[in-house]
């Protein structure tokens, strides 16, 4: 994939990039023969239900409609492949897959319901006693709870393991304090899964461990973090003797560092990842069909054309999850390269149109939104440093 550089200039690969397209083996997709019903299903839902503003269809898995995700598990459409027993659907991986790669694609309002059913749920089924489970899966399935991670804090930027929000215990329960920050959608959330200390004196990944923590527990506070948009997706969370009962542990006391960065390859190769300026891009599409400039041609076939490599690859970590594979490397992959890819979206649109067109009125306003947001891209999930360390261990190169 390419990154701009500066206006003008060549787009250039870089060599690690390369190092990994060499080694991601992509695969033909076997869609299910529900895959078209499916599509059609969901264009419905969306041409009934969905967002109308433009610029609000970009970015659009960080855009909550709780209505919206009510509606998604009314039809069946969260938790598609859990079990029964949880309110789940047990449908396959890449049923799921053509299920949210329709709401990104079509700038579907997801963002409330989008972490509990990615990976919040997911986490439960397969660490959570059965209080847990059958506290929260089932509404996680229905639309009715949503779901933030508790990673980040102050101080602590993308090292992880410096995390020092604890856990003590007290009898049968445990005293949270701490701060998180940059935990989107805190606000919205019913419960957050918050990796913090659990061991007094232990250092980096050592004597970690996770909890589920209700929202509304007493103790929690959410302050808002506004950015430079204007929109509220981000938050300070504080915790001030937060009491959690001794089976709000989610998982192994002193795992939780395992535990966290397994969750985290959940959400690294999924379509979000590079469907995220789409809706510039569609627009951009539209524009074109108006003009002549060969540039602009030139432009959307090249974006396209990338599009649908990224499509394959992830749709090929789909796939092998599907099997029970473990593909983290490649997920990982998918996530760096969607990343510089819808990133530079923006950056190459606003290269070669004409914004002082009246036609162009539409793909302005969404293009310049993406400039402001999209720096942002390439933070969540692990900043490209982060990732490319990891991809760089994958590939045996450090």
């Amino acid at each position: 994939m390419q990154r701009v550089l500066r206006r003008g200039q060549k787009l250039e690969t870089e060599a690690p990039e390369r190092r990994a397209m060499q080694t991601f083996a992509t695969e033909a997709i076997d869609w299910p023969d529900t895959a078209t019903r499916l599509r059609d299903q969901v264009r419905d839902l969306v041409a009934q239900h969905g967002e109308r503003d433009p610029v609000r269809r970009a970015n659009s898995w960080t855009k909550p409609n709780p209505a919206f995700s009510r509606k998604l598990g009314d039809a069946g459409l969260l938790g598609m492949t859990w079990p029964k027993e949880y309110g789940g659907h047990e449908r396959s991986q890449l049923e799921r897959y053509v299920v949210i790669e329709e709401l990104l694609a079509a700038g579907a309002p997801v963002g409330a319901h989008w972490i509990a059913d990615r990976q919040s749920g997911p986490l439960l089924l397969r660490l959570g006693n059965d209080r847990l489970k059958r506290r929260w899966v089932p509404a996680i399935a229905r639309g009715e709870a949503f779901a933030c991670i508790g990673l980040s804090e102050p101080g602590s930027g993308s090292d992880l393991a410096s995390v020092r929000t604890s856990a003590r215990r007290d009898g049968d329960e445990w005293i949270i304090n701490g701060q998180k920050v940059w935990t989107t959608g805190a606000h919205i959330s019913h419960f957050m899964i918050a990796l913090v200390r659990s061991e007094a004196g232990s250092e980096r990944q050592a004597g970690l461990s996770q909890f589920v923590i209700p929202m509304d527990a007493p103790g929690v506070t959410v302050k808002p973090i506004i950015d430079l948009t204007g929109a509220h997706e981000f938050n300070e969370v504080f915790f001030e003797d937060v009491r959690l009962p001794g089976d709000a542990l989610l998982g192994v006391e002193g795992e939780g560092w395992k535990q966290a960065t397994a969750e985290l390859s959940l959400e690294r190769s999924g379509p979000e990842r590079y469907l995220s300026s789409m809706a510039l891009f569609l627009e951009l599409v539209r524009y074109a069909g108006t003009q002549t400039d060969p540039a602009l041609q030139q432009l959307v076939g090249r974006l396209a054309a990338e599009a649908w490599t990224l499509r394959l690859m992830s749709a090929s970590v789909a796939a092998k999850l599907a099997r029970g594979e473990d593909p983290a490397l490649e997920a990982t992959i998918v996530k760096d390269l969607g990343n510089s890819y819808e990133q530079a979206i923006p950056q190459l649109v606003q290269a070669v149109v004409d914004f002082g067109d009246a036609d162009a009125e539409v793909l302005r306003a969404v293009c310049f939104y993406l400039l402001q947001v999209s720096p942002s891209f390439s933070l969540r999930g692990g900043t490209r440093e982060i990732v490319r360390g990891i991809i760089a261990r994958g590939l045996g190169l450090r």
